[in-house]
């Protein structure tokens, strides 16, 4: 069941009156129904694997309060690890185990060994990197002290579960989601509103932007070597629309869709293609992700302190896992690998976190440095989207040798037709739209502050009108596949 479909838009309404008409004075009933409707939503992927999120589910659930009644701290260990293994285990087997045995004989091959890798024939679970996480964050957290572990099995279901972020996140924290769900929700006009409003900026961005971006771009990264410099160029252009759409999309519906139910997800984008540097396009790209491996990797392993040794080593084993978590292919790895070369100058001057406010913060166009900034930021960050979206290493070379040919000042190939400017026309229409709403939580955030009622709902309703006009089959989210 897809976000971007109308047999979601059924199944939101209808749970949504249930949760609010019966009940909203039973915090066990609201958490019930919300874990039932999010195990039917799972479930319309692929039934069987429902089975192996449970599973999982009561690994942890069950770990978690065998951590926390340990007397010593040995035994705590123990459980925690018989969780995290559990956990990676099956992620492992499911993403990893054909990657880890071809490269391995590949590399017996290379010596001259001729082997036959072992390759499972087994499909790879929707949204297993993100429920994984969840309950990896949770176990720790028990055993930190950070939060009690939960004593409600319903509860727990339903924060690793929960159906607006089970399959693409964000990547929810225990220490933040738990205490909500045991809390009494209110329904809030208000926020109910503002949820719709990222929603229908989440459809926009997803089904009029993503879909329509993706036909170019397929069609350039299809074409490598019939194709100049400057459409090479154009065509990882609109892949870094198209993926930022796609997955920020993804997660403005979700979390827009979860204020309807009076609970608060984590931010998961904040603008990165207005960046001014790497570190900070990190900061706003995928937040719960980068966060998490900030929290329960980095620092564990000793974060910016120990030296600049320790820092650059640090700094690039996140990126290297954040690259292969997105993906069994080498291409996910350099992809990791090159943001670390680009992060590091300025983990090494300690400038890594000298963008925290917003650009431009008090005026309405960023002065020429900051432009500047931006624009190199972002042209880093086409070269690494490359090797995110070509199938092999060699074909991500060969685009980036196309790219950097001397038909790279040609005009591209794109062909004038009114449904190609309309395109262009959109895109811009979205830059413009996300730099004036950039200080908001998301784009329509400060719609309020528009008095006029007449301006604010005739666009929304030019957002609705645009929104059916693109609507056709709903086509699958990037992050789905992760």
């Amino acid at each position: 069941m897809l976000f971007n479909s109308s047999g979601f838009a059924l199944f939101l309404l209808l749970i949504f009156s249930v949760y609010w008409l019966v009940g909203a004075e039973r915090i066990k009933f609201q958490n019930f129904l919300l874990l039932v409707a999010s195990y039917y939503f799972y479930a319309c992927w692929d039934w069987r694997f429902l089975f192996l999120l449970i599973i999982s589910t009561l690994i942890n659930f069950l770990a978690a309060l065998r951590v926390q009644s340990c007397k010593s701290g040995s035994s705590a260990k123990y459980w925690l690890w018989v969780a995290v293994l559990s956990s990676v285990g099956l992620l492992a087997l499911f993403k990893y185990f054909n990657f880890f045995s071809t490269s391995f004989a590949e590399a017996l091959q290379a010596v001259g060994l001729q082997v036959s890798p072992v390759v499972l024939n087994i499909v790879l679970p929707v949204g297993i990197s993100f429920y994984t996480f969840h309950g990896l964050s949770y176990i720790i957290d028990v055993y930190k002290k950070r939060i009690e572990a939960e004593k409600g099995v319903v509860a727990y279901a339903l924060f690793v579960s929960y159906f607006p972020l089970l399959v693409a996140g964000p990547i929810e924290r225990a220490t933040h989601l738990l205490p909500q769900l045991r809390q009494k929700r209110v329904f809030d006009y208000h926020k109910g509103v503002d949820g719709l409003r990222q929603i229908l900026w989440g459809l926009f961005k997803k089904v009029v932007i993503s879909d329509t971006c993706a036909i170019y771009a397929n069609s350039v990264f299809s074409n490598i070597e019939g194709s100049s410099g400057s459409t090479l160029l154009l065509g990882v252009f609109f892949f870094a629309v198209q993926i930022y759409c796609d997955f920020s999309g993804y997660s403005d519906i979700a979390i827009g869709t979860s204020r309807l139910f009076g609970i608060e997800l984590l931010r998961n984008f904040a603008f990165p293609y207005f960046s001014r540097d790497i570190a900070e396009f990190w900061r706003r790209w995928h937040i719960s992700l980068s966060s998490w491996f900030r929290d329960y990797l980095y620092i564990p392993l000793g974060g910016s302190h120990g030296g600049q040794f320790v820092k650059i080593r640090n700094t690039f084993i996140i990126f290297l896992v954040s690259g292969f978590w997105h993906g069994a292919n080498w291409t996910f790895i350099v992809w990791g690998l090159l943001n670390a070369i680009y992060i590091i100058p300025s983990v090494i001057n300690g400038t890594n976190r000298a963008h925290l406010n917003c650009i431009a913060e008090n005026s309405l166009l960023p002065d020429w440095r900051e432009f500047f900034s931006m624009c190199l930021t972002f042209f880093l960050t086409l070269i690494a989207w490359v090797f995110f979206r070509a199938a092999t290493l060699q074909e991500a070379f060969n685009y980036i040798a196309g790219i950097f040919s001397f038909t790279l000042f040609s005009v591209p190939d794109y062909p004038a037709s009114i449904y190609n400017m309309v395109t262009l026309f959109l895109v811009a229409f979205l830059f413009v739209i996300e730099w004036v709403g950039r200080r908001g939580r998301f784009a329509l955030a400060g719609m309020d502050v528009i008095k006029s009622s007449l301006v604010r709902y005739s666009f929304y309703y030019l957002l609705v009108l645009l929104i059916l006009l693109y609507n056709g089959p709903a086509k699958q989210f990037i992050y789905f596949q992760f």
